[in-house]
């Protein structure tokens, strides 16, 4: 049988499927999520409604965003779920979660196994979104979990992990290995927990000015900060703001990046 067909549906490439079907890992995730029934939760990416059909037991109405067609009508079908779900045939990446919110009036508690081929640009996308974002229950790629956590002065600090620093708490919550999948990714996975700042440790006046510094800084890492920011600020610049120009990018801590954002704008 060929290994990307599980429950009868071909796991899309395109859209990057994996399925998961080990129960232990699915029970962790659902207690690791805890759903109640007062809580408007949504989830992206059902697939085949492993995490889908548990969470729904705890909770009268779930709202799902689906790209593949056949995966959407087969969960619209499910007579375990028909009157339980709201199910949303688009891409996660355009969709507007503060109408969702405004709609359901409540702010969103946001889970899902992410495709691992946009996981980054979708969590981007949700940081624009985190006034009205709970918490968020995720499976990803276990090097961006571990991207996610990094501290300063290690190799898997980059852009990722200051910008979603800045704007979440971030708890990693177990490890997955491929066998808890079908097909079996070549990746380790982990689930992660974010929960957005209400106030924020550091305040930054211009969000996309950081956007900025971070993403000029990382794209020339192992270049000093100096000759990397040098379109934007002079040594005496850096200095000024106690901040060595001799440092790499991986060497500055999320203050330092805020600092930096905010003696620009």
């Amino acid at each position: 049988m060929n290994s990307r067909v599980h429950q009868g549906h071909f796991a899309r490439k395109r859209f990057g499927q994996n399925f998961l079907h080990d129960d232990y890992i699915i029970e962790s995730i659902v207690a690791a999520i805890q759903p109640q029934k007062d809580q408007a939760l949504v989830e992206i990416g059902p697939g085949l409604a492993a995490l889908t059909i548990p969470v729904s037991k705890h909770i009268d109405h779930l709202t799902v965003i689906e790209i593949d067609r056949d995966l959407a009508s087969r969960l619209i079908e499910n007579p375990l779920l028909s009157n339980k779900l709201t199910v949303i045939e688009q891409d996660a990446l355009t969709f507007n979660f503060h109408q969702l919110s405004d709609q359901l009036g409540k702010p969103l508690r946001i889970f899902g196994n992410l495709p691992y081929n946009i996981s980054t640009p979708l969590m981007f996308h949700l940081f624009e979104h985190q006034n009205i974002i709970t918490d968020m229950h995720f499976m990803l790629q276990k090097e961006v979990v571990t991207r996610l956590v990094a501290t300063p002065n290690s190799k898997n600090y980059g852009r990722l992990s200051v910008m979603a620093q800045y704007y979440c708490q971030i708890i990693p919550v177990l490890e997955v290995p491929p066998t808890s999948f079908k097909p079996a990714p070549k990746v380790d996975s982990a689930v992660v927990k974010l929960i957005p700042y209400k106030e924020k440790p550091y305040l930054v006046n211009d969000i996309k000015m950081l956007s900025r510094v971070t993403t000029e800084a990382f794209n020339q890492r192992r270049k000093t900060i100096h000759n990397s920011l040098s379109n934007l600020f002079t040594i005496e610049q850096l200095t000024e703001l106690n901040i060595d120009p001799n440092l790499r990018a991986e060497n500055l801590t999320v203050q330092q990046y805020c600092q930096l954002a905010n003696s620009w704008s």
